[in-house]
Parts: structure tokens; sequence; C-alpha cells
């Protein structure tokens, strides 16, 4: 599988990267250890090089079963991307947002973006993960309690120790984006984007363009919404947070399914999934370096990264995009009630 440089940076990721939230268990309704390993393995071995986590997923849990996945695989053969600022275990930081952890105990999780917490959770990160380097640390929401400019220069400073071979960020706006540039060289933007979603086309990522910023979408299939799996009357448990998510409600499920009834000609055409489909088109856009896709399985992550097997023409492009355009108005307009 090829790979595409991040930014300027040194760190090549493939086109489509391993998502690790979901084998957290954390908002996702649980998970299975061993399938969890088993899929971040599956995803190595089927040409996928980079597994994207967070400290937050599971609170510790992703990372350490990522660092499980990978252990007695070449350290050059694996790209590990981690992130920080989300803090369950801190009573210092700003937006507190009262959740359950994996356990169901109460947790206040808060964004801290201070040097200080940075330089911990790198610490124990990489003590999660079992490695001496990370080689992409993102900042993982903005803390609005604190200037970016002290959080990068965290980071910064990480990346002087040879503790982090490149420097990201996540959910950060152009705004944000300016001010961090000035402080460090950036590798990339993780925002969330897919043919339902797709507001940074406004913004983000002409700017990332322009400034060779790499982005790396999250939730290119909508937390599956874009798979065809999820019909009208799939019911989610109440620990999966799509069960209350805007763009799952019945009528919106309906509206997807028949936009992904336009595109079966394509997918019948390069004998391929919806999944395949929608994961293809999102990292061929203009500006996007790569989408991260979760997998609960081994059998999920073999089929994910067959999405790069195939090319799709400027016209099935377009065709796929026109397809999707009510539905993402639809939703756009839905989400800003």
């Amino acid at each position: 599988m090829q790979t595409r440089q991040l930014g300027t940076s040194s760190v090549h990721v493939t086109p489509v990267i391993f998502g690790a939230w979901a084998i957290g268990g954390w908002m996702w309704g649980g998970t299975e250890e061993r399938d969890s390993i088993d899929a971040i393995r599956a995803a190595l071995d089927n040409g996928i090089n980079t597994i994207d986590t967070a400290a937050i997923y599971g609170m510790g849990y992703s990372e350490e079963l990522v660092g499980k996945a990978i252990k007695g695989r070449p350290r050059d053969s694996v790209v590990i991307a981690t992130k920080c600022v989300m803090r369950w275990d801190s009573e210092v930081g700003s937006d507190p947002w009262p959740q359950k952890d994996n356990q169901g105990r109460d947790v206040v999780i808060r964004k801290n973006g201070r040097a200080e917490s940075i330089v911990y959770e790198c610490e124990q990160s990489l003590r999660r993960l079992g490695v001496d380097v990370i080689d992409l640390y993102q900042a993982h929401w903005p803390d609005v309690e604190t200037p970016t400019e002290e959080t990068i220069g965290a980071l910064e400073k990480l990346h002087q120790q040879g503790k982090v071979r490149a420097i990201g960020v996540s959910n950060y706006n152009v705004e944000w984006l300016r001010r961090a540039i000035k402080v460090a060289p950036i590798a990339s933007d993780q925002p969330p984007y897919s043919a339902l979603r797709r507001d940074i086309e406004k913004d983000i990522l002409p700017w990332c363009q322009e400034h060779r910023v790499g982005v790396i979408s999250y939730s290119p299939m909508e937390r599956g919404l874009l798979t065809g799996k999820v019909g009208p009357e799939r019911k989610f448990d109440p620990t999966d947070h799509r069960s209350r998510h805007a763009y799952f409600t019945v009528e919106n499920r309906k509206r997807v399914l028949a936009a992904l009834e336009k595109v079966k000609p394509i997918a019948d055409k390069h004998d391929v999934s919806y999944a395949q489909l929608m994961i293809n088109w999102t990292f061929s856009q203009p500006g996007i370096t790569a989408a991260i896709v979760g997998a609960r399985d081994a059998e999920q992550a073999a089929h994910n990264a067959k999405a790069t097997s195939f090319a799709l023409s400027e016209g099935e492009l377009t065709q796929i995009r026109e397809a999707f355009d009510p539905v993402a108005a639809a939703l756009a307009t839905a989400t800003k009630k």
C-alpha cells in the first residue's frame, strides 16, 4: 500500500488509518480485548501502517491495547499516532464533561493544554503503548483556558527531546491553526469529514493545503452510517453514543440509504462494498491525506484496508458527491437547530 507524506514531516501514512476509538470501549458500548487486538494486527497485516488512538479512548485502555497488538513488530513498521489534552484524571482544565468510564464509574473529562500536563500525558502514553517515541502526537481539542502557544510549545519541546517525531492537532479551526503554526511546524490537523459532513471544505481544508498541513479525516463513514448496514430498525445500546446522535434518527438513516442506492452502480462496477467506496471517496478528495476508519474485529479491519485497492475516476467522485449533496445539506441544517 502506498503512503503519503504527512505535511512536511518525516512521517508517512497510508491513505487508510486504523482508528482505535471504538476498541477503547468508552462511548461505543464496550469491546472485546481479543477481537480488538486481532483487528489491529489484521489492519497491519493488510498493509495499513498507521494506528490512531488517544489517551482518552477508554481512559488509557485503547493505548494499552495498541501496545499489546504491536508488541514484537519492528518499530519502524508501525506509525503510532496518539493524542493529549483530554484528561479524566485531573481537576484542572476547561469544559468539564461528566461521563462514565468503562467500569461505569463517574468521571469528569476536562481539556488541559497546560505544558506540565502535556509532558505528564506523554510519559503515560509512552508507557501504555510500550514505545520510546510517538510518531505523531496530537493536541486532541483546544483548551480555551490555555493559550495554544503554550500547548504547542510543550509539544515542540517533546519533539526536540526525541519523544515525538511530528506534532499534530485535532479539531482545530483556522484561527487556532494560524496561532499553532507560528510556534512549531504542524504536520496535520484531524477534523471530522465525510460525504455527509463537509464543512471543512469552506476554510480549514483550503488553509491546510496552502500551508502544507496534512489532513487526517475522522468519521469518514459517519460512525457506520455510510456502510449501508444501519437500517431504520437497528437499535443501539444506551452506552453507545449513536443512540443519541442527531445523524442517527430514523428519517436520516432512510435518507442515507437512499443516497447509497444511487451510488450502488459505482460500487458494483468496482466490486466493492459501500464502506470501501465511501472510504476511498474520502481519501481521494483534494487536501485529504488519509481517512481514519475503526474496526471491531479482524474481518472488518481487513475489509477496510481493501478500500485502497481501486481508483475512482473524477466522474465517479463527482457522482458520489452529488448523490449525497441533499443529505449533507439536510444534516447540516438539522445539527444547527
